[in-house]
């Protein structure tokens, strides 16, 4: 390894059916013209080939062999590491999902306080003068939502009422999910024209992704309900909601909020709903104040919806709950991602003084301390 060059390892994603990357191709190049020295490990299921990151001058290095990386080279990926009790000595950048009390959020701090390393946190890696995170996948979360919240519908509508989605898979690009998106609604009982969706939080990267997916595959503008946090002041739960096939979730939950809808209130507009199937892009299944708490696990591509208890009223309701949703355009999502990140990456020799960095850092510390606390809670040893 290089003295004067600045490291970085792209590890291997261990989630299954994830494809996406948080480096590509191309802005590995970037970096690479820029003074670093990318390691890439070997990966079948992303969605870029090893041999594409060779061929701009990376390093390929064995799948899954970061944790015999050298300590002082940071390890950057997307999901979550697999549940361990292992110690983690190096600086992470990931998805963590353990800043806002998830399941399990003090087991994954405990192993960087055990490890004595650090986690950059990619959700909350933001710009210090808008307080925006400086790269998401919401676009594409949003996009990719909307289209299995469209594909549930028509699927619902088979087999008598009880066909449920099965299966899917990511798409070689946008035009394709779209054509086999609209192909599928023009199933549905009155066809594209009389479906009708709503989303909440269609001012953010997210909501915007789903309103265009509708758009896209022929929903007329005024089937298009678009909610944001004017509508929701009021406070829930909405009949507004139950008035639509499809209700798409995008807020960020940053605090508790009333709820959106429940299993009550599904079942206390009886025959008349028309709601069909929800999409929680947010995801927030094991956070406390999930304003969606109509189920309680989270979906993956094979089966990608649950059924919701109606209390043995009305039609069927099923959520789909999938946490990486934009793995569904895996080449588009990554390359718009890790584009946006790069900046950010390329401050990270300066990381001690760089805002983005600091303040991120300066979270991770706030966070580590409140697992600690709740370990001496719970009377679990560090």
């Amino acid at each position: 390894m290089s003295a004067q060059k600045q490291p970085i390892w792209l590890r291997c994603e261990k989630k299954p059916l994830e494809h996406r990357s948080a480096l590509t191709p191309t802005t590995a190049k970037t970096l690479l013209d820029s003074g670093f020295d990318v390691y890439v490990e070997k990966d079948p299921q992303r969605i870029f080939d090893d041999a594409e990151f060779e061929a701009v001058g990376c390093k390929i290095v064995e799948h899954n062999s970061w944790p015999q990386a050298p300590v002082e080279i940071p390890i950057i990926g997307l999901k979550e590491l697999p549940e361990s009790t292992e110690p983690l000595p190096h600086t992470h950048i990931q998805f963590a999902h353990c800043y806002k009390e998830q399941g399990g959020w003090n087991d994954v701090l405990r192993r960087f306080a055990q490890g004595k390393g650090t986690l950059y946190d990619l959700e909350f890696l933001e710009d210090p003068e808008t307080r925006r995170r400086v790269a998401a996948f919401g676009f594409y979360a949003g996009f990719a939502g909307a289209a299995a919240g469209a594909l549930a519908l028509a699927a619902q509508q088979t087999d008598g009422g009880k066909g449920v989605l099965k299966d899917l898979k990511p798409y070689p690009n946008e035009d394709a999910m779209i054509a086999h998106v609209r192909a599928q609604l023009e199933t549905v009982k009155g066809g594209i024209e009389n479906v009708k969706a709503l989303v909440i939080g269609a001012l953010g990267r997210c909501g915007s992704g789903a309103v265009d997916l509708f758009r896209k595959v022929g929903l007329k503008e005024d089937n298009i309900v678009k909610w944001d946090m004017a509508e929701t002041a009021k406070g829930g739960p909405f009949q507004e909601i139950l008035d639509v096939d499809i209700f798409v979730n995008c807020i960020y939950l940053s605090k508790p909020i009333p709820k959106f809808v429940t299993s009550e209130s599904i079942a206390a507009a009886g025959e008349d709903r028309r709601l069909s199937v929800v999409v929680d892009v947010s995801c927030d299944t094991t956070n406390p104040h999930n304003p969606i708490p109509i189920y309680s696990i989270n979906t993956s591509f094979p089966e990608p919806t649950v059924e919701v208890d109606t209390k043995g009223v009305g039609k069927r309701v099923t959520v789909i709950s999938i946490d990486h949703l934009p793995t569904l355009l895996p080449r588009e999502a990554s390359e718009q991602f890790s584009k946006d990140l790069l900046p950010t990456i390329l401050q990270l020799p300066q990381r001690a003084t760089a805002p983005v960095w600091t303040n991120a850092e300066k979270l991770f510390k706030e966070k580590l301390a409140e697992a600690a606390a709740e370990d001496a809670r719970l009377g679990i040893k560090a």
